[in-house]
């Protein structure tokens, strides 16, 4: 009865901490901007169910992904075990599907045991691969401090499930042949078998009574950690790889989004049009155009940045990283997840400092839309980086999860050339060319001269 006490104690502190948690990342991605997306969810499901669940794009680097794979499908099939791990906490029984499923219960957790077994593997290459044979894009400059040890902890958690599983399974095994009136008989698992024959028979009952109870509670309180702790770490793309890869744009990778002010005021220019209610007025307050700050990226790019798994493989096939320039895919992608949190941290705070001075009047609440804490996405991504980009789209091609670092690229150029007015010194001259004659290069006659 006070196991059963604790534990309901645990889940529901568990479930109000993470629903609180979640609840504050899905408001910091509402922080973006609406956009259009073509309705057509047929296609969007077929998209998520083979990139997300498929894992479509992970074997672009087949060895890694053949290990993650192992603790992908592991990790999804221990959800069963872990489903009646909830079921005995809330009833107080033990192992309640074990008599009614009968056969194919010890098929289920000897699966689980195998896949636990590739899981453990794949997860001693990864921390190999990250401490010891030190793989280059791991070593970033952005995935120093944090990121590197976020991964290796997410790792060693990793260990400390499987050792909960097989401590439990192992332990109970024993105890089904000196307590069979309380443990109900299993048959054999197919890992847990030889660790009960040679290991854990050694033990008295007493001791395995108690290993049987932390293996259980380890599975459990790993779990709730993991779930709380994806708050804070690059393993969120375990729940939002899925809505991310759904609400990808259906159009073409690469494809820039159109600035209609623009297009119109500039087929004006060329007599092309009339203008039209797109068209700027000449009277009117110049419109702020790109993204200066997380409220004028889109939602998606937001959401992007959270599903963001920091793998590197955008920043390891950037050709300007390449060459050695600064600019870092992931970089951009993580600093806006990173800006995202603090401006969230800080609504919450509903500290009047951040309103915006001109806003700000007697009664004002602190909202985004008044939200002014004197920075911007530009005091965590440098011009340098974002002009470096050469628009390739290799970045969005090699994301495994679908994530367009390209985008909120393009969104910050467009605020520095055509808000700020700023930018390479030897691009400034070929804007004011084509804005002047319509060429690129500067001539004194008209471009169409030689037509007439």
């Amino acid at each position: 009865m006070i196991q059963q006490l604790i534990f309901t104690i645990v889940t529901l502190a568990t479930i109000i901490l993470s629903y609180r948690a979640y609840s504050f990342i899905v408001k910091n991605i509402k922080f973006g901007r609406e956009y259009e997306l073509i309705k057509d969810n047929p296609a969007r499901w077929k998209t998520m169910i083979l990139v997300a669940l498929g894992q479509g794009k992970m074997f672009k680097y087949f060895l890694p992904a053949l290990f993650h794979l192992f603790i992908y499908v592991a990790f999804i099939f221990t959800q069963i075990e872990l489903l009646e791990i909830l079921v005995d906490g809330f009833f107080g029984k033990h192992r309640i599907f074990a008599l009614p499923l009968g056969g194919f219960y010890t098929f289920i957790i000897s699966l689980i045991e195998i896949l636990s077994v590739l899981a453990f593997i794949a997860t001693i290459v990864f921390l190999s691969r990250r401490n010891i044979i030190n793989v280059k894009r791991f070593h970033k400059p952005e995935m120093k401090g944090w990121p590197f040890t976020d991964a290796n902890l997410i790792l060693l958690g990793e260990i400390l499930l499987i050792t909960g599983i097989f401590l439990a399974n192992s332990s109970d095994l024993v105890l089904q042949t000196r307590l069979p009136e309380h443990f109900h008989h299993t048959g054999q698992f197919a890992v847990s078998a030889y660790l009960a024959k040679y290991v854990f028979s050694n033990f008295s009952t007493g001791t395995l009574l108690v290993l049987e109870r932390i293996g259980w509670w380890l599975h459990l309180t790993v779990v709730y950690g993991f779930i709380l702790y994806l708050t804070i770490s690059k393993h969120l793309h375990l729940i939002f790889a899925f809505p991310n890869t759904f609400f990808t744009p259906l159009t073409p990778r690469g494809k820039m989004e159109n600035m209609p002010v623009i297009m119109n005021e500039v087929k004006s220019m060329m007599g092309l049009t009339e203008g039209g209610e797109d068209a700027m007025e000449m009277s009117e307050e110049i419109p702020e155009f790109g993204a200066r700050d997380i409220q004028a990226l889109k939602w998606k790019n937001i959401l992007d940045a959270y599903t963001c798994t920091e793998c590197g493989r955008c920043t390891d096939n950037c050709p300007a990283n390449i060459t050695g320039k600064e600019l870092s895919p992931r970089k951009i992608v993580m600093m806006v997840r990173d800006r995202a949190d603090e401006i969230g941290k800080k609504l919450r705070s509903k500290d009047e400092k951040y309103i915006r001075e001109d806003l700000k009047t007697e009664g004002t609440k602190l909202t985004i839309e008044n939200f002014d804490d004197g920075k911007s996405l530009f005091d965590y991504i440098s011009d340098q980086e974002i002009f470096a980009c050469t628009t390739c789209n290799a970045c969005v091609e090699q994301c495994p999860v679908l994530i367009n670092p390209l985008d909120i690229i393009l969104q910050m150029r467009r605020y520095r050339i055509l808000t700020d007015s700023a930018g390479p010194s030897d691009w400034m001259p070929m804007f004011t060319s084509l804005e002047n004659s319509g060429s690129v290069w500067q001539m004194q006659e008209e471009r169409d001269a030689w037509a007439k």
